[in-house]
């Protein structure tokens, strides 16, 4: 678990070495994300595998965060802090099920940083939208959500937390929350502030660089960063009786939109609004 430099926000993944898991476990898909399985199948736990052979629960890995796919051409986007322990070297994976398969791990191409903004752009090589696996991608919204915006928190975690496998089904982690506030803070030493909105619920370790996502459109509104850690006195904002306010903080999209755009990497708006998660 990462503390920031400024004590504000805890970014909420697991640290260790060096690499990449994605686990897509729903049906095929070569399209945008639809509903609840193209929502699963979009999203992506970062991993570093530990062995070089798979034992009867698989490849033993480190857990890091969550990516998630915004294209058919196989990028992904995540904060950048999820690959911190990469920066030294080391090949980042993505493991990939496929249907009726075991799992198959997959590289990882780390395609541009944006350290002001704690985004990172990935590429999935060879790109698994054209093969036979379990994949989808997310739309992505082009304006920054108002106060008030209902949203949901997505995420997958490992089943075991402290001794993962790729055999062990990942959970599936959606959180409604609605966003209450923004504010700026440094996100990385020696950079200028940035931009964050924060949202009313916690966010749990591992949950880094998971998509937020509109519950009237269907598009990633916000990339989570972790949990705010100073006050909050917000009526939006819950918390139990003689207890803080659990708020996450939300990197904006629209701050990765430049970065995809000078990289010349194309990502979708969503078609129409669908009916909400």
């Amino acid at each position: 678990m990462r503390l920031r430099i400024n004590h504000c926000i805890v970014a909420m993944c697991l640290l260790s070495s060096a690499a990449l898991l994605c686990a897509s476990f729903s049906r095929v898909a070569s399209a945008g994300a639809k509903g609840e399985e193209g929502l699963a199948a979009s999203i992506c736990p970062v991993v570093y595998p530990l062995d070089e052979a798979a034992s009867e629960r698989g490849y033993h890995y480190i857990f890091y965060g969550n990516a998630f796919f915004i294209d058919e051409a196989g990028y992904l986007v995540t904060a950048a802090h999820v690959l911190s322990d990469f920066r030294d070297g080391g090949q980042p994976h993505i493991l990939l099920r496929r249907p009726e398969a075991p799992p198959r791990p997959l590289n990882a191409e780390v395609v541009a940083v944006d350290a002001q903004h704690d985004i990172a752009i990935l590429r999935a090589v060879p790109n698994p939208f054209e093969g036979k696996y379990g994949v989808a991608f997310l739309p992505l919204g082009a304006a920054k959500p108002a106060p008030g915006t209902p949203v949901l928190a997505a995420a997958l975690r490992p089943s075991r937390l402290k001794d993962p496998h790729t055999f062990d089904a990942p959970r599936e982690e959606r959180s409604p929350a609605e966003v209450i506030k923004y504010t700026s803070t440094k996100l990385d030493k020696g950079q200028p502030e940035a931009e964050l909105f924060l949202f009313n619920h916690e966010v749990l370790r591992g949950q880094s660089g998971s998509p937020i996502i509109s519950r009237d459109t269907e598009e990633v509104l916000g990339i989570v960063e972790g949990q705010w850690l100073r006050p909050v006195s917000l009526a939006g904002a819950s918390a139990t009786p003689g207890q803080a306010p659990s708020v996450g903080a939300a990197i904006p999209i629209v701050y990765a939109l430049p970065l995809l755009e000078e990289k010349h990497i194309a990502w979708h708006k969503a078609a129409a609004a669908p009916q909400p998660l």
